[in-house]
């Protein structure tokens, strides 16, 4: 099961209405995020606005973050009320243990005035 099907189980669970919006581009031959940046969309019961979620393994996490980061989209994105997040699994438990799947929620805070675009 992929991040993506990890993360949408969660929701599922919590009552959000999600969806993947992440797509592959068959010319490129690569997968392209939502806006550079979300993988699943997701409206959460009690919270206004839309949730983006980048989903991967706890190990990629850092360069998720990094990735989001760079990304102009992102200030836009939540100005408009929405919120980005990273969600990382990773396989955890005590040593000899049977180990288990755990998430790792990781928001990313609006930081600073809204980037400047280009074109009229």
């Amino acid at each position: 099961m992929s991040p993506t099907q990890r993360s949408l189980a969660v929701l599922k669970i919590a009552g959000a209405v999600a969806g993947v919006v992440e797509r592959w581009n068959h010319f490129a031959r690569i997968r392209q995020d939502f806006l550079g940046f979300a993988d699943i969309l997701a409206v959460e019961p009690g919270l206004v606005g839309v949730t983006a979620i980048q989903a991967c393994t706890t190990g990629d996490q850092s360069k998720r973050l990094a990735k989001i980061a760079l990304n102009l989209n992102v200030a836009c994105w939540m100005a408009a009320g929405n919120r980005v997040e990273v969600w990382g699994w990773a396989k955890r438990g005590a040593r000899g243990k049977r180990k288990t799947w755990t998430l790792s929620k990781t928001a990313i805070p609006l930081r600073g005035e809204i980037p400047p675009r280009g074109g009229a």
